[in-house]
């Protein structure tokens, strides 16, 4: 028997005259991208004859060589202990010429913050099927008793193909492993680190799930939530202020504020995360009036809606979960029990049965009228550069899954008057804490949210072209009742 018979694998292919080869087994090919921990090579595994990743690592100038040569094992072990297909597979770690190499499989596809960059926001349904995914790589890991620690979009690969990888577990660690960081140093990025960690706590799973909810509001809006310009005030931004969604509605964005309520315990659960992101990939949504969207990615495929109870009631259940988070996000973002908002006025009900009526379209935003029982909202339109009384500032649907069909109607049950007014209530009062409606203008002024009757969201159009009523409205107005001589929200058109 010859040795080339015995040889356990293929014979090395030659190296090009030249070309860099590490630990005498891996031949670099070229670059594939770098960064502030070093540079990321395409290579031939000469042994073995496939292609690679080979991480090259690179010493912090604030870290030993003892701590970072830990911290390249540590990566290596982390990815050796998980077998998950969104997690990138790490075979080996090489030292040459004192510089350490991380080798992985080779997942030839842009980060997250690439599409976004290039593409702009991901329609929910999209960015729902990377959120499970995401979440099944973050679960294989929490387990396996490791937390990654720097989720972020930087750190998550979607291929042509609909295929996730969260890669990067440089600092990942095991919850029973002593900590391993430098000093004074912030280990993670400072715009993705859950408020725990912010104040000086040790990562734990929860502290994932909240990257994941700023990662998920990324996707969906196309800006980080918190960044500022400076680390300073993008920390004191992730203690301190709510994120506002404007384009992430029902499903997607009860998982996205669940998960960063600021309470680690008060979070969503990774199963309740699970099963919105499950019902937020069936939603396509319809503003008032207009069509359903057309989604800017195409490289993850949503499910189109189905017609049937499963998908309506899950969209339920979203509502119910919103309902209740609400004490938990606002409680849980200063960390203790919120004062009562002298601003906020008790939620009224409009349409069959209602406190009063309202004729509110996306257009006409200003009216001279009074929020009180038997008021007419509609008619009364007034030019929001002049003289009005009553702002509508932010409209919203209870349910993003919208069946129009009069079959479909009766299934989407009415969730009760508590749930829709909670879902409301948490919606308004974010978004008048929000740049929609200026600090410099909201003293002075009371908000309130309008919401539909029962009978007028079992109500069915009998025209042709109108929808059933799953709107609610969000309102203010001088808390003297005094005229606004000009426009108070910002997006006023």
């Amino acid at each position: 028997m010859t040795d080339e018979q015995t040889r356990p694998y293929p014979p090395r292919a030659p190296a090009t005259p030249g070309q860099r080869v590490v630990a005498g087994r891996y031949a670099l090919l070229g670059e594939l991208g770098r960064g502030g921990m070093g540079v990321v090579w395409r290579a031939h595994d000469q042994v073995i004859g496939r292609q690679v990743a080979v991480k090259e690592l690179r010493l912090p100038d604030a870290e030993s060589a003892a701590v970072f040569s830990e911290r390249a094992l540590r990566e290596v072990r982390t990815g050796g202990r998980l077998n998950d297909p969104a997690v990138v597979t790490v075979y080996d770690v090489v030292t040459d010429g004192g510089t350490t190499f991380i080798v992985m499989e080779l997942v030839e596809a842009p980060s997250l913050a690439e599409l976004v960059r290039q593409r702009g926001p991901m329609h929910s349904a999209q960015a729902a099927q990377l959120g499970e995914r995401v979440l099944a790589a973050l679960q294989a890991a929490h387990a396996a008793g490791i937390v990654h620690r720097d989720v972020k979009p930087a750190n998550i690969l979607v291929a042509p193909d609909g295929r996730v990888k969260l890669t990067d577990f440089g600092i990942a660690h095991a919850i029973d492993d002593p900590r391993l960081t430098t000093s004074g140093m912030i280990v993670g990025s400072p715009a993705f680190m859950a408020p725990e960690r912010v104040e000086g706590r040790e990562a734990m799973p929860e502290s994932d799930l909240w990257s994941l909810g700023a990662t998920l509001f990324y996707a969906v809006e196309g800006t980080m939530p918190f960044e500022r310009s400076t680390t300073a005030a993008t920390l004191h931004a992730i203690m301190t202020e709510i994120p506002y969604l404007t384009r992430g509605h029902g499903p997607i964005a009860a998982v996205i504020l669940g998960l960063l309520v600021a309470k680690p315990e008060a979070r969503l659960t990774a199963a309740q995360a699970q099963n919105l992101l499950t019902t937020a990939q069936g939603v396509r949504p319809t503003p008032p009036g207009g069509t359903a969207l057309t989604p800017p990615l195409t490289r993850v495929t949503p499910q189109p809606p189905k017609k049937n109870l499963r998908a309506l009631w899950l969209s339920l259940a979203a509502v119910l979960v919103v309902a209740a988070l609400v004490g938990g996000f606002f409680a849980g973002r200063a960390f203790e029990k919120p004062p009562v908002d002298a601003q906020k006025l008790p939620t009224m009900t409009f349409g069959v049965g209602g406190q009063l009526k309202a004729d509110i379209t996306d257009y006409d935003r200003c009216f001279n009228a009074t929020v009180q029982e038997g008021a007419i909202i509609g008619d009364n339109k007034g030019d929001c550069d002049k003289t009005h009384t009553l702002e509508v500032y932010e409209i919203a649907d209870v349910l993003s899954v919208q069946s129009w069909t009069t079959d479909d109607v009766a299934v989407a049950a009415y969730p009760g008057l508590d749930a829709v007014t909670a879902v409301a209530e948490a919606r308004c009062a974010t978004a008048f804490r929000s740049s929609l409606v200026p600090e410099a203008k909201r003293e002075g002024l009371t908000y309130r949210a309008l919401v539909p009757t029962q009978a007028e969201w079992q109500s069915v159009p009998q025209e042709s072209g109108e929808y059933p009523t799953r709107w609610f409205y969000c309102v203010l107005a001088k808390s003297d009742g005094g005229p606004i001589t000009a426009p108070i929200v910002t997006k006023v058109k």
